[in-house]
């Protein structure tokens, strides 16, 4: 009996449809999130759930639009914030490291690596303990520099390998043409690391906005929380308001997928350039 084999057609649909299966397993929390904070609590609690809202609301947000408004403002300010900063350091760092005989440049990628692995608690009690006698408890100064420091080393570790995959006659060209060190490093350089950058961007980025431990540790004052531990105050000895948590959740990832959407050729490309030398 003769094997029939799929046509280039039949393949073609086969894979098409996994994806879509695959793609709904991935993005139906997101949906369930988005549902439920359109729905009364009440609807929520039924012993049969429902996929989309009988009674289509907007309770949730309209009630908390202010506080709302104001955490948004905190977290973008801390997000930004940290982002700025660490990209500030990493990038010279990263092409310090690979541009220049470094003494003991082993030993600091190998302090950058086991970083990572350190987790924020046990970070906390000196930072507490620091920004105390420095004043910087219920500022927006404790969650950026805690954010920053621990971006900082995974930035330096994703930009160190796409500056070694950058030419060096392309930094000999610039000086031969009367740039000094400085103009080739921003004239050059830059342009040619673009895609890392804005992948170190992105991530430094939303390590920021998705920071807990730092913010409701270093930021107790109301008027001082992001989003993150905003969500927390709507857990309290009379019950869970779901319904105001998902609304909180909607707000919380939809920046960050409007920005991976949006920069996805980039994040894409940068992580892939420099993966030849390390």
């Amino acid at each position: 009996m003769k094997k029939r084999h799929l046509t280039v057609r039949q393949k073609s649909i086969l894979k098409s449809a996994a994806a879509i299966l695959i793609a709904g397993i991935f993005l139906f929390p997101l949906y369930w999130i988005v549902i439920n904070s359109l729905k009364l609590d009440g609807e929520i609690f039924r012993a049969t759930p429902t996929l989309w809202p009988e009674n289509f609301t907007l309770t949730a947000y309209e009630s908390q639009v202010g506080s709302m408004l104001l955490n948004m403002k905190n977290s973008i300010i801390i997000a930004l914030g940290s982002m700025v900063l660490s990209l500030a350091l990493s990038i010279p760092a990263g092409y310090g490291l690979a541009r220049f005989q470094v003494k003991g440049k082993k030993f600091f990628m190998l302090v950058f690596l086991v970083s990572q692995m350190l987790p924020a608690s046990l970070m906390l009690t000196p930072m507490f303990l620091t920004y105390s006698k420095l004043d910087l408890l219920n500022t927006y100064w404790a969650p950026i520099l805690s954010t920053a420091a621990s971006s900082i080393p995974f930035t330096i570790l994703l930009l160190r390998p796409n500056f070694l995959h950058i030419p060096k006659e392309l930094d000999e060209s610039a000086r031969i043409d009367g740039c000094n060190v400085f103009q080739a490093f921003f004239h050059i350089v830059l342009p040619s690391a673009k895609p890392t950058i804005v992948t170190a961007l992105c991530f430094s980025f939303v390590m920021a906005w998705n920071d807990l431990a730092y913010s409701m540790t270093f930021n107790t004052a109301s008027t001082m929380r992001p989003m993150t531990s905003a969500i927390y105050t709507l857990m309290n000895q009379y019950g869970l308001r779901w319904n105001s948590i998902m609304a909180y959740g909607v707000l919380l990832i939809t920046p960050t997928c409007i920005l991976f959407v949006t920069m996805q050729k980039h994040i894409i490309s940068g992580l892939v350039s420099g993966s030849v030398k390390g």
